[in-house]
């Protein structure tokens, strides 16, 4: 289950970056019912996407022009400084160095050995998400990657998450679930599937962290989706034990899963 009560390796926050984030912003208020809020003169062209009242997300230029538009999940850290060192020692990549963000935080963006692009934040002043696990916000996160083993122990020694292995049904390999250290089944927050390469075009075969949005009606959202001029890749379809399902992009190119839990499926 998704929470705002963040504790050291929680997904924090959210963050299209996109060649147009109004546009993006337009598109998301069309499927998910989202308004836009300028996050202020300081930080430029960002938004603030907000449910209900409530900030879920945020939507700003690409940290990297040569990268294709994504999502980049944010996780917490009390010290970033130690964290970024340990990004290294772990063989991932610091991409951007630890960032003053105003009175609002720091961060710094990374990728792990399998080339996954993730970020860490040490909160100040933002108090980042504002609601999860509910419809219009995030649920969970996940990671598909090239090694689901790499994968495990990289961000496994960088957040000591716990990790627990699923066999997937007909041998079809293992689905790793994820939560904060010391925690219950009740706190998984995503998940981690290995991918081959091949099936990874749009990295061209790195890893790839993507939001799970939840959603009231899982097929009214694809049409959705599709009439804002997305693209539905897969589903709407169940899963059982976890709900009506599917993955989708939007008008750029950018991945994300929407996930109806009503009865966890058929």
């Amino acid at each position: 289950m998704m929470t705002t009560d963040f504790v050291t390796g929680s997904p924090r926050w959210v963050e299209l970056g996109s060649n147009s984030p109004m546009a993006s912003a337009d598109f998301f208020k069309r499927v998910f019912g989202c308004e836009a809020e300028s996050a202020g003169a300081r930080v430029g062209d960002y938004l603030l996407m907000r449910s209900e009242g409530a900030n879920v997300a945020g939507i700003g230029p690409r940290v990297v022009d040569t990268e294709p538009p994504s999502w980049t999940v944010y996780f917490h850290v009390d010290d970033i400084e130690a964290a970024s060192l340990r990004v290294r020692e772990l063989g991932g990549v610091l991409q951007v160095e630890p960032t003053e963000v105003f009175e609002l935080g720091r961060m710094a963006h990374a990728t792990d050995p399998q080339g996954g692009w993730f970020s860490l934040w040490e909160p100040g002043e933002f108090t980042s998400m504002e609601a999860a696990d509910r419809p219009g916000a995030l649920c969970w996160v996940e990671l598909w990657t090239p090694s689901g083993r790499g994968a495990t122990e990289f961000y496994g020694g960088l957040f000591g998450w716990r990790c627990e292995d699923i066999a997937l049904p007909g041998g079809a390999g293992t689905y790793t679930t994820l939560g904060p250290a010391g925690s219950g089944e009740d706190r998984y927050f995503g998940g981690i599937m290995g991918v081959a390469p091949e099936h990874l075009s749009q990295t061209d075969g790195a890893a790839d962290w993507h939001p799970v949005f939840q959603v009231a009606d899982c097929d009214a959202t694809a049409a959705s989706v599709r009439d804002a001029d997305g693209r539905v890749h897969m589903g709407p379809e169940d899963a059982p034990g976890v709900g009506r399902i599917a993955v989708c992009s939007d008008r750029f190119s950018a991945g994300f899963v929407v996930l109806d839990p009503r009865d966890g499926g058929r």
